[in-house]
């Protein structure tokens, strides 16, 4: 399996790929009903910062997974499974995301993780 960029995968079928890239973009470039199997974490309905401090407001992320699930439902083909992450705590806003995109949620898997606070986080060294 290889990992390629945007300009590479418009050049491709998207078949063993690794993409890089904003996942909206890059399914708005495949086919209907041309993945198997999808399996993601996405950073939408999150308090969630990117490395430049950019933040997205709580209405834009809704849009961003309203219009990502939209997407992945379009590409993803019949009778196949979609494995989605999610902040329990917006469960509902997910739900919503999810079944207007057309999918049918039939379950969970719950991970108990425990988080550390931030003091108690050792920092990088230099």
């Amino acid at each position: 399996m290889t990992t390629t960029s945007v300009a590479t995968a418009r050049q491709s079928n998207f078949t063993n790929q690794i993409l890089h890239a904003d996942c909206i973009d890059v399914m708005s470039q495949m086919p209907a009903n041309s993945v198997d199997f999808i399996l993601t974490d996405p950073p939408y309905l999150v308090n969630y910062r990117d490395r430049t401090g950019r933040n997205h407001s709580e209405r834009c992320r809704r849009e961003l997974a309203k219009a990502g699930d939209a997407e992945a439902y379009r590409v993803l083909k019949q009778d196949r499974v979609a494995i989605m992450f999610y902040e329990w705590t917006k469960i509902d806003a997910f739900f919503e995301a999810w079944r207007s995109a057309g999918f049918q949620p039939v379950g969970h898997i719950v991970f108990s993780q425990e988080l550390q606070l931030e003091e108690q986080v050792p920092p990088l060294s230099a």
